[in-house]
């Protein structure tokens, strides 16, 4: 049997252009599709399970995470994340480019990370006869999140964006641009509010040993 070409797949990891018609995106694309439709099949009680789905869709993670169900991906082989990991319940990851994710990161509900992009120009971005057939071109801008970042529910980050460590993108955010470490971001588009300082702190540990209300110093 003749073997499938990946050039069409390498173009568009690479983030140029790439026909998304191509055999073996095509092959790739639908493992994915179906290691995701059945890992949110397996009840949440079934770990061992889940976890055999998630080391098949997704190799590339760390120790100690937790992705609850429904979880939606297109590839899978394109997302890399760390130790620590948490996504809440209908997270979305469009990894057409890679999504690399660092450790201790944690992702609210509805949460759609999307390295997709189409061409601006209506006639560009058409179905359209190519000597290689009937379709449209595409590409993508991959999506790097540094260690010990939060986003929070309803957050978009949309491709070609970096997130620094330890920076928290408030619900409903629409992250279009990079974000520095140590930032609070939000809003649509996104924009840094303030920076991440010890004032944010709250003596975690002593607060909850005194059963206390959880108050940042910055507000005492």
């Amino acid at each position: 049997m003749k073997k499938m070409s990946t050039k069409q797949f390498d173009l568009m990891r690479a983030g140029k252009l790439y026909n998304c018609t191509d055999p073996y995106i095509n092959k790739v694309h639908m493992r994915g599709l179906l290691l995701s439709e059945k890992y949110n099949r397996v009840h949440m009680w079934n770990v061992p399970r889940r976890n055999r789905i998630i080391n098949k869709l997704i190799p590339n993670h760390g120790k100690n995470f937790c992705i609850w169900s429904d979880f939606h991906c297109e590839y899978g082989i394109n997302i890399t994340f760390g130790d620590d990991f948490f996504a809440n319940f209908d997270c979305t990851f469009l990894d057409i480019s890679p999504i690399t994710i660092g450790k201790g990161c944690m992702c609210g509900t509805r949460v759609t990370l999307a390295t997709p992009v189409h061409p601006m120009h209506w006639e560009e971005r058409k179905q359209q006869q190519y000597p290689t057939g009937y379709h449209d071109i595409e590409y993508s801008k991959p999506i790097t999140i540094g260690n010990d970042v939060w986003l929070a529910s309803c957050v978009t980050v949309c491709g070609g964006v970096t997130i620094g460590d330890g920076a928290v993108i408030g619900a409903g955010s629409v992250v279009t641009r990079d974000i520095p470490a140590h930032c609070f971001a939000a809003g649509v588009p996104a924009r840094v509010i303030r920076e991440i300082t010890d004032d944010d702190k709250m003596d975690l540990w002593q607060t909850y040993v005194n059963e206390e209300v959880p108050m940042p110093k910055r507000k005492k």
